[in-house]
């Protein structure tokens, strides 16, 4: 009896034996591969949380030198946050804060320079193109009305079609060219939604040249 029971051992031994030297190195690899790819999952997670914390962190710094109204605070907090954390929301949104800021004191360079970097640098198509819009709002103001134009001539989100259609008309009003700020006006007034406040203010505009809304 043991004999036979020692026969049948050996030959389920033989065959794991034989089931491992044939799929062996396949199923180590393979361990290997969802093992490492799991360790390198969670570093990554650790990483984005730890990325997203110091970017809160310096974020936070931004707002509270813009409260105080300390520009060298602001500059030192923004850059660093751009330096190290610059592909972040928080970076994104501390730029357009600062831009604020910046305009809201007449500091018209410094607005351009935070608006500019958002635009270039934003991980966020929404917060681009916010940006580009008030970067060509803040180059209206200064008469720079092509660079203005072209800003708004980049690709952005259709949600952002009609508020792009009305600066539009509002450079070429600037400019003179009335035929091209009415259908910039229209094309604003189509795109926006029936009922909704804005839709009256572009309604306004194109009255006031002379235009009526259909």
């Amino acid at each position: 009896m043991a004999t036979h029971l020692d026969l049948e051992e050996q030959e389920q031994l033989d065959q794991i034996k034989h089931f491992w030297n044939k799929w062996g190195t396949l199923i180590t690899t393979v361990l290997v591969i969802v093992l490492g790819g799991f360790a390198a999952w969670n570093g990554y997670q650790y990483w984005q949380n730890r990325q997203g914390q110091q970017a809160s962190a310096l974020s936070s710094a931004v707002e509270a030198a813009v409260n105080s109204g300390d520009k060298a605070r602001i500059d030192q907090a923004f850059g660093d946050l751009r330096s190290n954390y610059g592909s972040t929301l928080q970076a994104a949104h501390a730029g357009l804060l600062v831009a604020k800021a910046a305009s809201d004191k007449g500091q018209m360079d410094d607005a351009k320079a935070a608006l500019t970097w958002v635009a270039d640098n934003a991980a966020d198509d929404g917060l681009k193109a916010t940006a580009r819009i008030r970067l060509a709002a803040v180059l209206l103001g200064s008469q720079s009305y092509d660079e203005a134009l072209k800003q708004l001539d980049a690709k952005m989100p259709t949600e952002f079609d009609a508020v792009v259609a009305d600066h539009q008309g509002d450079i070429y009003l600037a400019k003179g060219d009335k035929a091209k700020a009415i259908e910039a006006y229209r094309t604003a007034y189509q795109k926006t939604t029936p009922g909704v406040e804005y839709r009256n203010v572009i309604s306004v505009k194109l009255n006031a040249l002379g235009e009526d809304v259909k």
